[in-house]
């Protein structure tokens, strides 16, 4: 069993069906989640982005200069760690939003040996505002923070089961991978997560674990060592 895990998740996973905004059920169900695998003993970070509310390369971000639509993200994030706080903290459990943009009122400055010291409290910790710098994704800054924080595993839920050759949404003839290097994500240029991303994991032997959110309960069975998703390793 991992000990201590930073999780990703998009900020789509946070919107359900709608595909914009915050679906109440779809957080509650994915709290659930987390509140279940804490109980387990479980330090836990997590990393959310802010796409169902703006992501600065999408087209809604056309017209505006890159480090302003970059801003707006990393200010979605901040939406939804609050909104994943309140859900955990309504569980028993307690939990700290920590952001890389100061913004004292709302989140705790993102400090390591403090964002440490929460996970051994059993405090479940929330990473928003990506790094604090424009250009770098929010699996940049999951990447990162696993490292700082010194994680066992960084898990990264999509809607897909694992990493695959093809998109298995418009390619049914795709195939699965349940092992992968790093570096063959990096030769085949699988977007799985950003290149950057897989880069520094690399650099730094963190494995990763890429996974269908979709699925109840695959969180705990990943975090148990069943062999669920692709493993990313050297």
């Amino acid at each position: 069993m991992y000990k201590r895990i930073v999780l990703k998740l998009s900020g789509e996973a946070l919107a359900g069906e709608r595909g914009f905004g915050l679906d109440a059920e779809k957080v509650a169900g994915l709290v659930d989640e987390i509140v279940e695998v804490h109980a387990l003993g479980v330090e836990i970070g997590i990393v959310v982005g802010g796409g169902n509310f703006f992501r600065g390369v999408e087209e809604q971000a056309k017209e505006m200069d890159r480090v302003s639509a970059d801003s707006m993200g990393m200010l979605s994030t901040v939406i939804n760690a609050i909104a994943l706080q309140d859900s955990i903290e309504r569980r028993g459990v307690q939990c700290r939003v920590m952001s890389a943009v100061y913004m004292n009122q709302l989140a705790e400055p993102y400090i390591r040996r403090r964002a440490t010291r929460h996970l051994e409290k059993g405090r479940v910790v929330i990473f928003a505002a990506g790094i604090g710098n424009p250009f770098f994704s929010s699996d940049t800054a999951a990447s990162l923070r696993a490292m700082e924080i010194k994680a066992d595993v960084l898990l990264k839920g999509t809607k897909v089961e694992g990493v695959y050759n093809a998109d298995p949404v418009l390619d049914k003839d795709a195939v699965k991978y349940d092992e992968i290097t790093y570096m063959e994500i990096l030769r085949l240029g699988l977007k799985v997560m950003d290149l950057t991303a897989v880069s520094l994991c690399k650099d730094n032997d963190l494995r990763i674990i890429i996974f269908n959110m979709n699925q109840p309960g695959n969180i705990k069975r990943v975090v148990l060592g069943e062999k669920v998703g692709s493993l990313v390793t050297a």
